[in-house]
């Protein structure tokens, strides 16, 4: 495997958000982006305690403003709030400055009802540009997507989503869902017992989230930094 500061030079021509992270243990998140509706959300949630699984979910402010109770709840019941901006927009098709106002707009809405500002950022419609990335890591964010994508929006059926979920699984997975998708819950408590029985540990992606000095590689793993081995100094000779 090619060092790490060569993979390093590759991946810094790019402004890459996280995508999965490398690690040894059994552990994944699985997350909900929540804008339209919320018709499903009392019975994920419901689910998610069945299953004793504590996630993320991305909310956008207009979400957090029509659906105060169940941010509030969200929160009760264990759950990490990530900021999936205000609008909805396309971030990558707007100033540096709107960037930031949708990042501001929506972790004030969120921390006026749970007395905690957003850390983690999804762009909307997975779309993100160098100044995305760059952007909303000057804010203090994470910017995270995902590698295991449940394609829930397209409505294909049950079968279709716990394929999508479970055909691949790796230590590190982030998996994308959406909190109105049709079959979901149908779908979710499939998908969590297939990972449970599977030795995988469910986990919010603030936690999978690797700590200290890190890098990403060009198809958005990231990975610890491993320090250069320092070479045993030789004793000084008496001769």
């Amino acid at each position: 495997m090619p060092d790490a500061p060569a993979l390093m030079t590759a991946a810094t021509t790019r402004e890459l958000p996280v995508y999965n992270v490398e690690t040894e243990e059994k552990v994944l998140s699985i997350s909900f982006d929540a804008a339209w509706g919320s018709a499903n959300t009392e019975g994920i949630l419901d689910i998610l305690d069945r299953y004793e699984v504590k996630t993320t979910f991305f909310l956008v402010g207009f979400w957090v403003e029509k659906y105060p109770e169940l941010v509030a709840e969200l929160v009760a019941r264990g759950h990490e709030i990530g900021n999936h901006s205000a609008t909805h927009p396309h971030m990558s098709q707007i100033s540096q400055a709107q960037i930031r106002e949708e990042l501001k707009k929506a972790s004030d809405l969120v921390q006026s009802i749970t007395g905690q500002p957003t850390t983690l950022f999804r762009p909307p419609y997975g779309e993100y540009n160098d100044a995305v990335v760059r952007v909303s890591r000057e804010e203090g964010y994470e910017c995270v997507q995902w590698n295991v994508d449940s394609l829930d929006w397209k409505n294909l059926g049950t079968e279709n989503m716990i394929h999508q979920c479970t055909k691949s699984v790796h230590p590190g997975d982030i998996v994308l869902f959406h909190n109105d998708s049709k079959y979901i819950l149908e779908a979710l408590p499939t998908i969590l017992e297939y990972y449970t029985q599977a030795g995988y540990k469910i986990i919010p992606i603030s936690q999978l989230l690797l700590q200290g000095d890190t890098w990403i590689d060009h198809a958005g793993m990231q990975h610890p930094c491993t320090p250069t081995p320092v070479p045993a100094s030789t004793p000084a000779s008496d001769a």
